[in-house]
């Protein structure tokens, strides 16, 4: 029984092209086309029109040859890969081959599927050619329109979609295409022809109806498992790429979803592009809208070609598919039963080679651009194509598109608007923090009311600033999950330069101030005229921005334990034993000058530090202001227990004694004395609090630099 062809209707679009969008911003263009040895006319290609209705002058065709990448017996994977990756070992050395020389091409305007078993090789291959496999590791060869591809310039052109939908969940369906459209496409454009190209992405991925309906996750409904889906792919093809690359896109979806979905992936690959995508196992339906078929097995080509050669491939190989049969479920299920018995498929991958061979499969590349791939991508930006980054001067001896689509403060705005909406709509988030500051507040002004000027005094005074400086920074630790549930988004966003990675940290620092400002306010005015702290209105000032301060450390410490430890329990122990050596290390439990020498530099190295000292200078900064007199020198000791007037006569032997009259209102320490007795005397309070600021600043730089090399979407 022959699969009948679906015929692909061109159907007129309602809404504006990214080629409508473009056209008169790069007058420039028309001047470099004029000189190509065949004109090219500046035609608006729809992205509803077939491209075998309107056939491109110069094509593009991405080919791969002899793609061969193994990992060590014993390595895990640094991408986590649907399902299982069975493997060929080479005894040699001591490798598992997860692709084995393979070869074969994708041609613009068609959908090629990587069909096969789970372990078969299929999401290895599509991170193969989208450049998420270090090079150094892949063996053999990806090259577009003959020419090898640079990553710097896939990145440009090409797109990967996760099969994971990674999505902020309070921002709206048009909402999400709107920021993305904000990074992708470039300053140039105006904010009216960014929403006008959303709205026609909007249309074309059929999400008309969900455009205002909000993402959702676990605690909030949303849209559907294959709209969010279709938004996945929306906002990495938001610029139009030429080159799109997707990991199982219908995987967990009923067969109405998956349809819609490859459906929508037809009109991307008929508006001009290249679409290369794994898929577990197609229905009849997604059959029909399919190209081309690579089946793999262990890392090799079984089969490759169009489905309609499927029965004919087979029906030669000796095993005829049965009439009324889905030829991809008889396919993939005679290869299961092939990997089962002894020699494996070894039979069907030299069968197909020889296939191929007598068909002369290089034949339908004949149509391949003759021009340079530089030139076949300009022509292409001016038929609409790759919208982000188009650069005025198409002329230039530079590299046609460039690295990011925008200045990075126009970067930094979009991504803290998206980070503060997306907030703003989860109040629990910093409501449930602001009620842990104001509580701990609350507990700490009743436990310590109102403090006297006694020895006691200022005992309980050094546990409560080091009990209250200690909670600024564990209170930091609630906010761990955040990033760690967006590092995958920003993974997927920075792999192909939607942004750079210093401004997410930039934007990531600044909005993270706001909060931290109500935080510290809350904070200082819940337990500093309770407790009875020193200094009048300039002291609470001083004492607020110490707490601010802290915050601001402890809030980059624990972004950049993050960047570097992506498993949420394990940062949370993390932060909590560091944060405890923080604190014992300080000079609460132990002074300065009695800590032992080798463990000295971990005392400088204290978050804690810091931010204790200053308050605690900011407190016992008067050299007049007395806390121990007369008599009180003998609290905190056996002869406390003793009455008065044995205490007077104790101090009359100690003043005949010293030579110096010492009655019961003599002062015998003061704020400095205190200061120097818990080896407070290297820095000033305002030294103190500059160092617990530049920490903040060093944790941020170090977060970037985790970004930058723990965050690398790569296979090694």
């Amino acid at each position: 029984m022959e699969v009948q062809k679906l015929p692909r209707t061109s159907k007129p679009s309602l809404s504006p092209t990214l080629a409508e969008i473009q056209k008169g911003v790069h007058d420039s263009q028309s001047d470099m086309i004029s000189d190509y040895s065949s004109p090219v006319h500046h035609q608006v290609l729809e992205l509803g029109h077939a491209c075998s209705s309107i056939p491109p002058s110069n094509p593009f065709v991405l080919s791969f040859d002899n793609l061969t990448y193994g990992v060590k017996g014993g390595q895990k994977m640094s991408l986590s890969i649907c399902g299982k990756d069975s493997s060929l070992d080479s005894s040699e050395t001591g490798k598992k081959i997860l692709l084995n020389d393979i070869s074969e091409a994708a041609r613009e305007g068609e959908i090629t599927a990587v069909l096969g078993a789970s372990g078969s090789g299929k999401s290895t291959l599509i991170d193969a050619l989208a450049d998420r496999i270090a090079k150094e590791s892949l063996k053999g060869s990806v090259t577009l329109n003959g020419e090898v591809l640079e990553s710097r310039l896939l990145k440009m052109i090409s797109a990967y979609v996760m099969q994971d939908d990674l999505l902020f969940p309070m921002l709206t369906v048009e909402e999400t295409l709107m920021f993305s459209a904000e990074f992708r496409l470039p300053r140039f454009l105006s904010k009216s022809k960014k929403k006008a190209r959303v709205q026609a992405l909007i249309d074309q991925l059929g999400l008309r109806n969900a455009a205002n309906t909000v993402i959702g996750d676990e605690g909030h409904r949303g849209v559907s498992g294959g709209e969010r889906r279709r938004v996945s792919i929306g906002i990495d093809i938001v610029h139009d790429p030429i080159l799109l690359f997707l990991d199982e896109p219908t995987s967990g979806l009923d067969s109405t979803s998956a349809f819609m979905v490859v459906k929508v992936l037809q009109r991307i690959a008929q508006s001009g592009s290249i679409v290369i995508m794994s898929i577990h196992q197609p229905s009849y339906r997604l059959l029909t809208l399919l190209d081309r078929l690579i089946f793999l097995s262990h890392g090799q080509t079984v089969y490759a070609g169009s489905p309609g050669s499927l029965p004919e491939f087979f029906a030669e190989f000796g095993h005829p598919i049965p009439e009324n049969e889905n030829r991809t479920e008889f396919a993939l299920d005679y290869i299961r039963d092939l990997e089962e018995i002894p020699g494996g498929t070894k039979t069907l991958v030299e069968f197909n080679k020889s296939w191929q061979a007598m068909k002369n499969a290089k034949n339908r590349f004949s149509n391949a651009s003759k021009l340079s791939l530089r030139d076949t991508i300009s022509v292409s930006i001016s038929r609409g194509k790759l919208v982000s980054g188009a650069p005025n001067d198409l002329n230039s001896t530079s590299s046609p598109v460039l690295s990011f689509a925008n200045p990075l403060w126009v970067e930094v705005m979009v991504i803290g608007k998206r980070s503060s909406l997306n907030a703003k709509r989860m109040p629990e988030l910093f409501g449930i923090r602001l009620a842990a500051v104001l509580v701990t507040g609350i507990i700490l002004a009743t436990v310590y009311y109102h403090l006297d000027n006694s020895p006691r005094g200022v005992q309980e005074r050094l546990g409560f600033f080091a009990f209250a400086i200690s909670t600024t920074y564990y209170t930091c630790a609630e906010s761990i999950p955040a990033f760690i549930q967006e590092r995958y988004i920003f993974m997927r966003e920075t792999a192909y330069n939607a942004y750079r990675r210093s401004s997410y940290v930039l934007a990531h620092s600044l909005i993270s101030i706001p909060s931290l400002i109500v935080l510290s306010i809350a904070f200082a005015t819940t337990t500093f005229w309770a407790v009875g702290l020193d200094g009048g209105f300039s002291g609470f000032c001083f004492y607020f921005f110490t707490i601010f301060c802290a915050f601001w450390a402890g809030s980059s410490f624990v972004t950049f334990l993050s960047g570097v430890v992506s498993h949420v329990m394990l940062s949370f122990t993390l932060v909590v034993a560091i944060l405890s050596y923080f604190l014992l290390f300080s000079g609460f439990y132990i002074s300065r000058d009695r800590i032992p020498p080798f463990w000295l530099w971990f005392h400088y190295m204290s978050l804690v530090k810091y931010p204790y000292e200053a308050a605690l200078q900011n407190e016992f900064h008067s050299p007049t202001k007395c806390f121990v007199m007369g008599v009180q020198m003998f609290d905190n000791t056996p002869l406390a227990v003793m009455p008065l007037s044995m205490k007077l006569k104790m101090l009359k032997t100690i003043s005949t004694r010293l030579g110096r009259n010492i009655t019961s209102n003599t002062c015998a320490v003061t704020g400095t004395d205190i200061l120097q007795q818990q080896g407070i005397t290297q820095l000033s309070k305002w030294n103190c609090l500059w160092i617990t600021i530049a920490w903040g600043f060093f944790f941020r730089i170090l977060f970037y630099f985790a970004l930058l090399l723990w965050s690398k979407n790569k296979r090694r």
